[in-house]
């Protein structure tokens, strides 16, 4: 087993990770940029190492600073966590260049799941359904008209190379294609420094659904269960479930037989998550995470399972000590992501907190790395921490959403908390009816009054 693990990241996941080396017998080393001295993942880790200023192009992307912490504490082992260099297949190929083990999927695997155009190829000859869409990037915009009168309108326009919403623009009739062709590129090629853009059906009102992975270097690849996403607002996810009130048994094995029969095919290793549009009982595929989702607490727990202890044992050649037929998805799990931000606006609000206190009790978890005193940096993610309740039934998991929320205490900043508190409560939510699109018809509605 690994002796001493370099956690490449920070807040709520980096503790996380510091958590499950801790209960391994792991070392670790937290790295940190200069406004996050006093963070809780640096104080508890065994060594901190800082890696530059507060921004993270400068820290966090700082590959040799990264290496060189590695190299300094003796490290023998990074984790990237999500997000930073998680799926930069240039870092994971440098990292072991230096004979460091890499926690997370191959280069090659990173590298080709990271290129939407590639990925959506490769799933297809693997036997994966994907959206109907152009089969390469769309490069004019006479293409693209050619192609949007082929599969009918709307169309969806959408970066190769990302992902987040950025570079992502529906044209719903032949009037509305030129602008949203353009601005799609403009925004790739500002955010992910290219400029391709691939076409697809937009589908109406379809759920987000994705397919928890995990694969050793023996050839096993289980699947845990789906989670249901589709509570987003401008293409980011805010409330996470498992399992999906859209979906049964049936039709959970059928997709999850499917994914794990690519990923044998495909040789991957580690966890990942494959991600679909679901609508009118059919799935089609969007993209392929290759690391450790921020939602990854309501699939562990469902199953019982540790994902980031069992990312840790494959990565050091552990084999998987389970066959998909002890996976067993026991009760109802959601998660809502508390954020730094006005609850309606979503205008960030970094700051001092001056008070917390996290809820407990019975089926109640909180991942945050947030104490009272400490202050949030404008540089980074709005996230302060995942709240997550687990409970028998969905019913019960509802119930106890909104007693944690009640109990929820996040003073000097402004949160998310009354918005989860307000959707708690509306019929939609309560019933499990809702798709991709419904948040932000809802803010729209509420901002007009009419919600």
């Amino acid at each position: 087993m690994f002796e001493k693990v370099l956690i490449a990241n920070r807040g709520e996941i980096a503790l996380r990770i510091n958590r499950a080396c801790k209960e391994m017998g792991i070392a670790t080393v937290a790295v940190h940029s200069t406004a996050d001295a006093e963070a809780m993942h640096v104080r508890l880790a065994d060594e901190s190492v800082c890696i530059g200023p507060p921004p993270a192009s400068q820290s966090y992307l700082n590959i040799p600073a990264i290496i060189s912490a590695c190299e300094i504490t003796g490290a023998d082992a990074i984790h990237p966590g999500y997000g930073f260099l998680s799926e930069n297949a240039h870092f994971a190929d440098i990292v072991k260049a230096h004979k460091i083990t890499f926690i997370g999927p191959q280069p090659e695997h990173i590298r080709l799941m990271g290129d939407k155009i590639a990925a959506k190829q490769a799933v297809k000859s693997l036997g994966i359904p994907t959206v109907p869409g152009s089969d390469g990037a769309v490069t004019s915009e006479s293409e693209a008209a050619s192609f949007a009168a082929e599969i009918g309108y709307p169309v969806l326009i959408k970066a190769a190379a990302g992902g987040g919403g950025r570079g992502m623009k529906v044209a719903r009739g032949p009037s509305e294609l030129p602008l949203a062709y353009a601005t799609a590129r403009t925004e790739a090629k500002a955010a992910f420094g290219d400029d391709a853009v691939y076409m697809e059906k937009y589908l109406e009102r379809p759920r987000h659904i994705e397919i928890q992975v995990i694969a050793d270097s023996y050839g096993k690849v289980l699947h845990l269960g789906e989670r249901d996403c589709s509570l987003q607002r401008r293409h980011q996810k805010v409330w996470e479930e498992a399992p999906s009130p859209a979906l049964n048994v049936e039709a959970r094995n059928q997709i999850g037989k499917v994914v794990t029969s690519a990923l044998e095919k495909l040789g991957y290793l580690g966890v990942g998550t494959v991600e679909f549009l679901y609508e009118d009982g059919k799935f089609y595929f969007i993209e392929m995470n290759t690391r450790l989702q921020v939602e990854h607490p309501v699939t562990e727990l469902v199953t019982g399972l540790d994902l980031v202890r069992e990312q840790i044992r494959i990565a050091d050649g552990g084999a998987l000590e389970i066959d998909q037929s002890d996976v067993v998805v026991a009760g109802h799990a959601i998660e809502c992501r508390i954020n730094a931000e006005n609850p309606f606006t979503f205008q960030p609000s970094p700051g001092k907190i001056t008070e917390f206190h996290a809820p407990g009790g019975l089926g109640v978890r909180m991942d945050s790395a947030a104490y009272s005193g400490y202050r949030i940096p404008p540089y980074y993610d709005s996230l302060v921490g995942k709240l997550i309740v687990h409970g028998k039934s969905r019913n019960e998991c509802l119930m106890r959403l909104r007693r944690a929320l009640d109990e929820l205490v996040l003073g000097g900043i402004e949160t998310t908390i009354p918005l989860f508190q307000e959707l708690i409560k509306q019929p939609a939510i309560l019933n499990g009816d809702y798709n991709i699109h419904w948040l932000e018809h809802y803010l729209a509605r509420r901002a007009t009054g009419a919600a």
